[in-house]
């Protein structure tokens, strides 16, 4: 296929030592600590879920120093294993708020903070969390308008949220290394290459999983068993969240089927040798029927990665995609 000329964004361009799609990967996975928000006052907010499990989900509220006037609240959404803390959420809430606007590092249900405070777990199409944290933040008037920033699966799971009916209290939105095809996702991920990802991927959700209050000897046994990431979402994830298996959840929460419904201005960044997630599944999306969506396809970036010499590539592009529609 043809993707659209997109002069207006520089290329992306790699720098030593960080060369190749595994060093940009391991960059931020590995290497790539905590970094400082420096926000002028921080807050902690909490949603309660009012679906009968008395979950509660939090994130940590970010104020700048020089707000700008009438900005909508970017609220970043983590990744698989993933919380408030990531290294991702953190780089990407340093730069918007060094930028003057106020900041959500949101945790998805089960996840850092929220993990004492729920019975339920997060998943790729747990869309419906997001929609109530965002009403509950427009009722409180914490917000009127807002950004979204999803990493990861937290990216295929905004983007589904999108997708799935018009949002117009969404202003834009910004989508990084998504899995938008979970199936073909994880025949990959689970490949001989990635022996060493897998690995640790696997272990850090075993572990996530078997803090989960409440959970059966049953629900704990599936969990240690897993063999591999697709076993773990077919004996934990799909039997806890009423799909039947995985490649049921799987199709229901990729977010490709619901990119067509997407009428929210939105930034798609992907590398296309993420050694994660299929550069093909992105080659084979229908980019021009939809002109609210805007691909940044490069060739180089690894998964999530897009560490340049001037920083996170990605977060330039992010600023520069909201400064030319004047959502900024």
């Amino acid at each position: 296929m043809t993707l659209p000329d997109l002069p207006s964004f520089p290329p992306f361009q790699s720098h030593f030592p960080w060369l190749g799609a595994d060093m940009q990967t391991l960059r931020s996975v590995v290497f790539g600590g905590r970094p400082a928000v420096r926000s002028a006052r921080s807050e902690r907010i909490t949603f309660p879920m009012e679906d009968g499990t008395g979950d509660r989900l939090s994130g940590m509220l970010e104020h700048p120093a020089q707000p700008i006037p009438g900005a909508p609240l970017v609220v970043i959404i983590h990744g698989l294993t993933g919380c408030e803390d990531s290294f991702h959420v953190r780089d990407t809430a340093r730069f918007f708020v060094r930028n003057g606007l106020s900041v959500l590092r949101l945790n998805l249900r089960g996840a850092g903070p929220s993990r004492p405070d729920c019975t339920g777990t997060y998943h790729a199409g747990r869309s419906a969390d997001l929609e109530a944290v965002l009403a509950q933040l427009m009722a409180s008037g914490t917000a009127e308008r807002f950004v979204l920033f999803g990493v990861s699966l937290g990216g295929n799971m905004m983007l589904k949220y999108l997708g799935e009916k018009d949002r117009p209290h969404v202003a834009a939105a910004i989508s990084v290394s998504a899995p938008i095809d979970l199936a073909r996702t994880s025949e990959r991920f689970i490949q001989p290459r990635n022996r060493f990802y897998h690995s640790w991927l696997l272990s850090s959700m075993k572990r996530q999983a078997q803090a989960t209050p409440g959970l059966s000897a049953r629900e704990l046994s599936a969990v240690r068993n897993s063999r591999t990431t697709i076993e773990y979402d077919e004996r934990h994830i799909a039997a806890r969240n009423g799909f039947d298996g995985a490649r049921d959840y799987y199709t229901k929460s990729s977010a490709k089927g619901f990119l067509p419904g997407v009428r929210v201005p939105t930034l798609v960044v992907h590398a296309l040798n993420d050694p994660w997630i299929p550069g093909k599944i992105y080659l084979e999306v229908d980019w021009a029927g939809n002109p609210a969506l805007t691909p940044l396809l490069p060739l180089d970036g690894g998964h999530v990665g897009f560490h340049d010499r001037a920083g996170s590539w990605h977060l330039r592009m992010a600023g520069k995609f909201l400064e030319d529609r004047n959502i900024i």
